[in-house]
């Protein structure tokens, strides 16, 4: 039961990976793509927590950890440039 759990969670989460993927590409505007970059971040580490508990391997954790905190240090600076034109007062 719960590898059919797995298998149907990574499924959905590899789609919308794609499906941010084309939000990113096609997005209407900045703050659009910037938002989907953002929700990329967390549905790749959604898959790769998944893909730890397939396995069974701790690693997986400490890079979706690791990825995480890029993701939110990435988006916060871009957001800045976004708002005030530059990343460092």
């Amino acid at each position: 039961m719960l590898d059919f759990a797995l298998k149907v969670s990574v499924t959905l989460f590899a789609i919308a990976i794609v499906l941010n993927l084309y939000r990113v590409a096609v997005g209407p505007s900045l703050p659009d793509r910037i938002l989907a970059l953002d929700t990329m971040y967390v549905n790749s580490i959604a898959l790769i927590v998944l893909f730890g508990i397939w396995l069974g391997h701790r690693t997986y954790f400490e890079a979706a950890l690791l990825i995480a905190m890029l993701g939110f240090v990435s988006t916060v600076a871009v957001c800045k440039y976004l708002l005030r034109g530059d990343i460092i007062e």
